[in-house]
């Protein structure tokens, strides 16, 4: 048994506990949480620390796929230009195997639970049957073209059902409004009434994925014509924003996590409301990829305004300097210092964990629960902010 005191407990579903000692199995396992506060003395079997002890983190949106193209791609060039750049590189020879483990052993240390990622195919299986990491591979499907809607669905059903074989939880869901046709969508929503799995899209992420559907016209129209050599005669502008367009796709069962968000806008929000229940729909928000790709962030404050249930990703080593969950509340506290780090850290934790279905296990310090434990440190306790020199080291 192991008693761990620090100057903040964060439970992740209570306030945090000033000076709390965490009490837990030596595998992890959470006793209880005792409560000292001023009265806090020094005890004997206690390890203290100066800092806050956390649940492990969830990162809610990951593509280890993509772990191989770290520092390949220039930052701010655009939606258009990463999505042309991706297309160039991940296919290039590399030892993907070997940079998706480095990936998966770096998240660990830094303090990472939990994972939701975004795969194309099993590459990554094997990988994740050996972490430590517990991840939900998000089997993700592309077929802008109606043609292409049989042979792409196909495919990610093989996918699919590797990773169910090994035991590994997993869904089938779209890439996004602009890459998949409505044959696509009908068949990915099926599978995903029947199955009762997670769901997830990329939504948003762009100005030119708005002005697709408001007009047919723009970057990822050309992306599609120039890099992909696709037909694009089909695609009949909805004169909506994305989200509006595909809401009918999205089943309203289904546990719903939108990913970036960056153009999400009131009325989209409002249209959600009317469509599905937010109860059941996560914004998955990825600040770090936003300011790398495209020097945008996603509106915290409608957000916040609007009491939506918020969790974090990192999205890919494509797009982001490292995957840290950390590093991706420093970015949201140095852009929006009114958002509080009990706020911050609940969107870490517990949200994510709520939003992969995992809440159970992880993204809170409750009695029979092993989410792991951090200890963060580098804080101004006056303020109750992370400082630029914040770390996160895992104790469990």
């Amino acid at each position: 048994m192991r008693k761990i005191a620090a100057t903040y407990v964060f439970p992740g579903t209570t306030s945090p506990i000033k000076n709390g000692i965490l009490v837990c199995d030596d595998d992890g396992t959470i006793i209880e949480i005792l409560e000292r506060g001023d009265s806090f003395r020094e005890e004997a079997g206690v390890e203290f620390y100066s800092g806050i002890l956390t649940p492990g983190f969830v990162n809610a949106h990951c593509h280890l796929e993509f772990s191989h193209l770290h520092n390949k791609i220039e930052k701010h060039i655009g939606f258009s230009g990463f999505l042309k750049k991706i297309n160039q590189l991940r296919d290039e020879p590399a030892d993907k195997e070997k940079a998706m483990q480095i990936a998966d052993r770096k998240m660990w240390a830094a303090g990472i639970a939990a994972v939701g990622d975004v795969s194309n195919s099993d590459f990554s299986l094997s990988v994740k049957q050996k972490s430590k990491i517990a991840y939900h591979t998000f089997v993700e499907v592309f077929g802008f073209h109606p043609s292409r809607a049989e042979r792409a669905f196909n495919k990610a059903v093989e996918v699919f059902e590797s990773f169910e074989k090994a035991n590994l939880s997993t869904s089938i869901v779209p890439h996004s409004p602009y890459s998949v046709s409505p044959d696509l969508f009908e068949k990915v929503q099926s599978h995903a009434l029947k199955n009762g799995g997670l769901f997830s899209i990329h939504n948003q992420e762009s100005k030119a994925e708005t002005e697709f559907f408001l007009s047919g016209k723009g970057a990822i129209s050309k992306h599609f014509s120039d890099n992909l050599k696709l037909e694009t005669q089909h695609f009949i502008p909805s004169g909506k924003s994305s989200l509006q367009s595909i809401l009918n796709y999205l089943p309203k069962e289904n546990q719903l996590l939108l990913v970036h968000n960056t153009q999400t806008r009131r009325d989209d929000i409002e249209a959600l409301k009317r469509y599905r229940s937010l109860a059941n729909t996560y914004f998955v928000l990825c600040p770090n990829s936003n300011l790398y790709i495209e020097n945008e962030l996603p509106p915290f404050n409608l957000f916040l305004e609007e009491k939506l249930q918020i969790c974090l990703g990192t999205d890919s080593l494509a797009s982001n300097t490292e995957l840290s969950i950390l590093q991706e509340m420093l970015t949201i506290q140095e852009n929006f210092p009114t958002i509080s780090l009990e706020e911050l850290l609940s969107w870490a934790c517990i949200n994510g964990a709520k939003a992969l279905n995992i809440s159970t296990a992880f993204g809170s310090f409750e009695k029979g629960k092993k989410p792991g434990v951090n200890l963060i440190t580098g804080i101004d306790f006056k303020t109750m902010k992370l400082t630029p020199k914040a770390k996160v080291k895992r104790l469990i």
